[in-house]
Order: structure tokens, then sequence, then C-alpha cells
């Protein structure tokens, strides 16, 4: 076999660092985004932050003006001056008052003679007034639902053995307030010196089972309600005995016929009219299935839109929302530093030099391809902007790539996890794009309008006998949308409405 050499043209598309970095930040949602951020800024000293995100808080109306926290409506893009907070209090009253700090910046001899202390004993209420005095109630935080379970149990007057064998029953609960372990693993977790019986762990837990909130320390669902049920009789908080003794025996014993709004069957099963019915219903549905939660620190999940939808003289206009834009730029000092010091040891400093540009670099082009997108999808989807989701055209990833010269990876790397505020609320930018449904007259609607017109119809249904899947089906295809009963049944599931058998209501 003879070896040679030869030669060939060929072209590849190489992803230098530069673009993988700038795919990497337009698939990161704002709060990915910022969290990125704080860690090149971190490993970068060339590069600054000029935005602080935690510092200036505020929301944006929906009619696109900054509302800062104190009450101040500041419309972005207005051209009007800024308020003038240094107004003193005479100006209201036409009374011309000076500023305390001259024109050189220091104080005046008058004020600096002032004697404050006078006016700290004038403003200090005497003792003749301590009982009308006010306090400022400083809050202690929310408590969790441990805590308030110890807090009750100090109050008890239980043997230490108990205190314990309660104690170690509030530590196996859950965040929903129920017990998940059995009385028998408890058992086991106790020390076998101690010669504890399951009597007395039963007594502990019942013990347990008398605290607030009412339900806490169950083993189920059922139990739970069975407790809250007894709490509210013994504090005499429910109707007649007829509909809470009703209400009992149907948690107990037919609460799956219940769930399942099996009302002929629970009639002829506990021989009971609808009224009655209706009231243990409505008792029941009073109650809480997870007692603990209202102790539950619950965390707080906010959308900051990348894109605020205004309507201008010329239509709607989608418009960048500078809060969510950061703005980065390369330390000037260090760079002049690199630029007149062309030291041999310096080549680190070079290439993070190089780095924050093309950070900077790929964080305006980020905000400029969202913008683009946004605003591609606006002229698309005006009637949404006037009319409401049942105006939604159908939309696919497609055509917004065609139309921008974009790939459809990219456009669907936009449209993850960014969000645009409209004056119907924030929404995904892909909630704009929807399948195509055919019509009887040889058009498409998109399924987001099918999906409104599902709910709508849902919402003017009547609650004594409901829509089901295949009568909503003839009622879409009255208004000339072919739509088959399973796609109805899957728009309905999607917008987690549940099944006519689950609507009904007595």
């Amino acid at each position: 076999m003879k070896t040679s050499l030869q030669f060939k043209l060929s072209q590849q598309l190489a992803l230098t660092p530069q673009l993988q970095q700038s795919i990497r930040l337009l698939q990161l949602s704002t709060l990915e985004l910022n969290q990125e951020l704080e860690q090149l800024l971190a490993d970068n000293p060339l590069l600054e932050r000029l935005d602080d995100p935690l510092q200036d808080c505020a929301r944006i109306e929906p009619n696109g003006s900054i509302v800062r926290e104190t009450g101040i409506s500041a419309p972005s893009d207005s051209g009007e001056p800024a308020p003038d907070f240094n107004v003193t209090e005479g100006a209201d009253s036409g009374d011309q008052t000076t500023s305390s700090l001259d024109h050189s910046g220091e104080r005046s001899d008058d004020e600096r003679n002032v004697d404050w202390s006078q006016d700290f004993e004038s403003r200090t209420p005497s003792d003749d007034n301590d009982e009308e005095r006010t306090f400022a109630q400083v809050s202690d935080g929310e408590r969790s639902l441990r805590e308030h379970l110890m807090e009750q149990l100090a109050a008890t007057r239980a043997q230490p053995l108990d205190r314990a064998l309660v104690e170690l029953l509030i530590d196996n609960l859950n965040d929903d307030g129920f017990l998940d372990a059995s009385l028998e693993e408890i058992g086991d977790l106790i020390p076998e010196e101690l010669d504890v019986d399951p009597e007395t762990i039963s007594a502990a837990l019942k013990l347990l089972q008398s605290f607030e909130p009412a339900g806490v320390g169950a083993r189920d669902l059922r139990e739970s309600l069975l407790l809250q049920i007894d709490s509210r009789v013994q504090s005499g908080k429910v109707g007649g005995p007829g509909a809470w003794s009703l209400a009992r025996e149907i948690v107990d014993a037919h609460l799956t016929l219940l769930a399942a709004k099996d009302y002929t069957r629970l009639r002829k099963l506990l021989h009971c009219d609808d009224d009655l019915l209706r009231e243990a219903q409505a008792l029941i549905r009073s109650l809480t299935p997870r007692p603990g939660a209202a102790y539950s620190i619950a965390q707080a999940n906010y959308i900051l839109p990348d894109v605020v939808v205004r309507k201008t003289r010329d239509g709607w206009r989608a418009e960048p929302n500078p809060q969510a834009q950061p703005r980065l730029r390369v330390n000037d000092l260090y760079a002049k530093i690199l630029r007149s010091n062309r030291l041999a040891g310096s080549s680190n400093l070079s290439a993070q030099l190089q780095e924050a540009r093309w950070l900077v670099k790929n964080i305006q082009q980020r905000g400029e391809t969202i913008l683009r997108v946004a605003q591609a999808i606006v002229q698309r989807q005006k009637g949404f902007f006037s009319h409401g989701a049942v105006a939604m055209r159908p939309l696919v990833l497609r055509e917004i790539a065609e139309e921008l010269g974009m790939h459809e990876s990219t456009i669907s790397r936009v449209t993850t996890n960014k969000y645009m505020l409209t004056h119907f609320g924030i929404f995904e930018l892909k909630y704009f794009f929807g399948s195509h449904i055919a019509t009887d007259s040889g058009g498409a609607a998109s399924s987001t309008a099918i999906r409104e017109l599902i709910r709508q119809l849902i919402d003017a249904e009547n609650p004594k006998a409901p829509l089901a899947d295949g009568r909503i089906a003839e009622l879409l295809g009255e208004q000339g949308f072919v739509v088959a009963r399973r796609t109805v049944a899957k728009y309905r599931e999607a917008s987690r409405i549940p099944t006519a058998a689950h609507r009904k209501v007595l």
C-alpha cells in the first residue's frame, strides 16, 4: 500500500469561545443571567456593572410606567424631567424656605448654634403620659410549625416522658402537618431501656392531635378531616347536628364518592336529601387538607419581564425593560494600564480584558435579539393585544425564524423563560405560539384561541349540568371550528379544568 499526500478544501462551522458564550447567555433567564454575571464579575476584575438589580426596587405597570417603592410613577422615555424631591414643608403654603446648606456646602452659623438638646427635650413625652404612649410592635418573623407546636407543648402539664414522646412525634411531621412514620416506627426509635409501651405512644399522639392547628398529627387525610370536624363541634362552629354527623360519616367511609361527586349513590347510602348533603359538603369543603401549610415558609417567585408592550400612535410596540437589561463596561483604569504597559507578565490580564469585551458585546446582542423576536411576535399577534386570547393567530417558530433570518433553535432559546408584560398580564414568549386548528371555511385558528373558547364555554355552563367534552366539541363546531372530542379533552386538561363529573354541583 502506497502512502501519499492530498490537499482537501472544505468548510465547517467552528464554535469559537465568543459564540459559545453568546449561545449560553441567550438561553438563560433573567434570574439565571444575573447569577451568571455575579460569578463573572467576581472572577474578572476588569469587568464592572453599572446597575444594581437589588438596589432599585420597582414594579412596572401595564401602561409601561415604572412605579418606585415611594409610590411615584416615572414613565420611561417620557422626556419629562425628574421630580424634585428637595421640597420643604413650607412649600405648599407658599413660604419660601431656604436650604440648610449654603452655596459652599456648609451649614450656616445660625444652624450650628442651635441647641438640639432643648428640641429633643421638648419632643420627649413626659412621665405623666406614659399610659398614652404607643410603641411600634416589632414582628418576630414567621414561626414554623414545629415552633408553634413546641410552644403549646410547653404550656401543658405533661410528664417529662410524655413531653419527650410528643417532641419525637413533632420531629416526624412533614410540612403539611401529617405524621410520616407509623407508631411502630416511632417505637423503634425509642431506647428499649425506657420500656415505653404502644399505649403510651398513642396517648402522646392524642395529646399532639389536640394542638392547633386542628388536624395536625394525623396519619392520613381521613383522620385529619375527622379531627378538624371534632374540633369544630367542640368549639360550636358547625351548623346543625345532622350536618356535621353526616359530614363525619362521609369523611369516614364515603370520601371517595364525594371526590367523584357521585351524589346519587351518596343520597342512597346515607338516606339524606339534597339540602342536608349540600350542607355537609359545604362543611367538608371548608376544612383544610393540609393543616400545617399555614406555617410553612413560602418562597415567592418573582418574574421580571424582558420586554414591555405599549400602544403607540403607530400601533403596538415592544420596548426593552431597562431593569432586565444589565449594564456592563470594561474598567477604564485597568484597560489604560494594559494599553500603556505591554508587560510580558500581563498575558492573563489581557485575556481577561478580551473576555470582558466579549461579555459586554454578547449582553448587548442578547438584548437586541430578544427585542427583535418580541417585536416580530407583537406584529403577528396584534389581535391578541387588542381583543385578548380569543383573537390569537396560529404561529410557529419557523415563521419568526424566516422573518428575522435566524435559525429555529435560536428562536426557541429566545422564547424560553423570557417574558413579556402586556395590559393583560405577564406572559412567556412561548405563549404566543400555537398550532393550527382547521375551520369549516378552510382557514386556521390558533390552539390558544381554542383553549380560551373552551374556558369561556365552561365558565358559562350550568353548574348542575356541566358540559361534556363531546358537547363542547359540538358547540365549537357550530362556531366553525373543527375540533375532535379528544382534542377538547387535551386542551381542557392542559388548562387544569376538571371533567364534567367533577365540575358538577348539587
